[in-house]
């Protein structure tokens, strides 16, 4: 199953697809609403000029996608999907190596994430993998924590835990 780096030329229309299809469950249960909302094939392809998005694929079948953009202390892994049909395979786990992988090529020592408060699924997995909380916000006109924010701090390639 490769593991490919799209360009802002590829066609996003699949990636967009599984994103929505990915993310369909957290429609009832979040609010504010998912960014996801706004985003298009075309604006996946624009965020490709500053972020990488990597997808991962068996033959033609698009399997899990996430965008990682590199901060000046961490590298911000967004939109982790795995298809519906393909859960439990450990395609999450093998995206967030390969974003280790990304951050110790770019020197960065940690990873981060957010997940919507309500996703308490997302903090067990979060955590499962070596995450732990380092904040809660609110998004613009909530007067409660509304995302939580998950940091993996990494150690260097070769050394040992």
């Amino acid at each position: 199953m490769p593991l490919t780096r799209l360009a802002p030329v590829d066609d996003f229309t699949d990636l967009h697809h599984l994103l929505v299809t990915a993310f369909a469950y957290m429609d009832s249960r979040i609010d504010p609403p998912s960014s996801l909302h706004r985003m298009t094939p075309q604006t996946l392809a624009a965020e490709a000029t500053t972020a990488e998005v990597w997808a991962l694929t068996e033959g033609d079948t698009l399997l899990a996608c996430m965008i990682l953009t590199p901060k000046p202390d961490h590298l911000y892994l967004g939109k982790l999907a795995t298809a519906p049909d393909h859960r439990g395979r450990g395609l999450a786990r093998r995206m967030i190596t390969h974003a280790e992988a990304r951050a110790r090529a770019l020197h960065l020592p940690a990873l981060q994430l957010q997940t919507r408060i309500e996703l308490t699924e997302n903090h067990a997995t979060f955590h499962r993998l070596g995450f732990h909380e380092i904040a809660r916000t609110a998004h613009p006109g909530y007067d409660r924590p509304t995302s939580l924010t998950f940091a993996k701090p990494l150690t260097p390639q070769g050394d040992l835990p």
